[in-house]
């Protein structure tokens, strides 16, 4: 992708981009103003390395800053448990104690944390990425919160001058290590544009849904569908047990109809087997769907199914399973189950 003093050659689409006919870049590269930052093949003579804070390594953050290093972008990171930033540092990541030191030292910072409250002190606390920032950086959240605790971050930050985007991400384990998570952006729109390039490195499309609030919304509606998804399929699986069906032809079905998900048939044989292994933990599911329900409310939304999806993670949390992966909710109908036939 050539530079250009606009970021992009062309003006983007303001709704949905699909970076999936684009050649993912190789190098990460931003100029001496953060205002004209590009992504090149090559690197030119008035272009210096990109400096990219990420602050956030766990299943979602490491495998996206590895991503970013990946492709060439001088990245600087941050965890409350150092350790998890020791994979990144041996790949040429920076390192800094806190986030305001990271995003004092570097043009653009991610977060990704794990809830609504990290988030914030992360980005609004004593040392957090605020005291950090000022009129010539901007701030990406990509992390999945609710809308008002976005807004609030989003205050924060601009009123240091700088820019935000929430972009929380539709993906788990898998699609960041592959690089192909969905990005559901929203905020200023400037920074949007100038990050793009590096989202495409993180994932395989990106939408653009106006102001901050509306991403946080939409992430928390995707994830109160796929977590009712799950539930439901969990019961299905089990149904087929109790009616004398194998479950793996029950995968197999769903695989070839209307109802096909890839969700089912990744997770369908493990969860036969009793296998979670965590790319989405239970209790972040229940988070999302416990945030949804407060979003419906808000709108005086009925959601009925969600609610009820929302009591059995709920069982599956009290359960000691919140650190499995979100299909381990089926031990939750187990255990029921098993006490209806004790």
């Amino acid at each position: 992708m050539a530079a250009s003093s606009s970021f992009f050659a062309a003006p983007i689409p303001n709704a949905y981009h699909s970076s999936s006919a684009l050649q993912r870049p190789q190098l990460c590269l931003f100029s001496k103003r953060f205002s004209s930052v590009t992504i090149s093949a090559s690197s030119k003579g008035d272009e210096v390395s990109a400096s990219i804070g990420f602050l956030g390594l766990g299943i979602m953050g490491t495998p996206m800053a590895t991503n970013l290093l990946k492709a060439g972008c001088d990245v600087t990171v941050w965890n409350r448990t150092k350790s998890k930033c020791d994979p990144l540092i041996s790949l040429g990541a920076k390192y800094k104690s806190t986030p305001e030191e990271v995003a004092a030292s570097c043009d653009v910072t991610f977060a990704m944390l794990a809830d609504p409250e990290s988030a914030f002190e992360v980005a609004a606390g004593p040392q957090g990425a605020a005291k950090g920032m000022s009129a010539v950086k901007g701030y990406v959240d990509v992390s999945t919160v609710d809308a008002p605790t976005s807004k609030q971050i989003g205050e924060r930050i601009k009123e240091t001058g700088a820019m935000f985007l929430e972009a929380p991400v539709s993906g788990s384990k898998k699609p960041a290590e592959d690089g192909t998570l969905i990005f559901l952006t929203a905020g200023d729109q400037p920074l949007y544009e100038k990050v793009s390039p590096l989202l495409d490195i993180m994932g395989k499309s990106r939408f653009y849904l106006g102001d901050v609030g509306n991403g946080a919304a939409m992430k928390l509606v995707v994830n109160m569908i796929m977590g009712s998804m799950m539930a439901s399929f969990s019961e299905g699986l089990l149904l087929c047990e109790k009616a004398g069906l194998d479950p793996s032809d029950l995968v197999k079905v769903v695989s070839q109809g209307a109802i096909s998900a890839p969700m089912f048939s990744m997770k369908g044989p493990a969860m036969i087997q009793s296998l979670y292994p965590t790319a989405f933990p239970l209790k972040h599911q229940q988070k999302d769907l416990r945030l949804a329900l407060e979003l419906a409310e808000s709108v005086s939304q009925p959601t009925p199914i969600a609610a009820a999806a929302n009591e059995l993670y709920k069982v599956a949390k009290s359960n000691g399973l919140s650190d499995q992966d979100f299909s381990a909710v089926i031990e939750a109908l187990r255990s029921k189950l098993g006490h209806q036939t004790e």
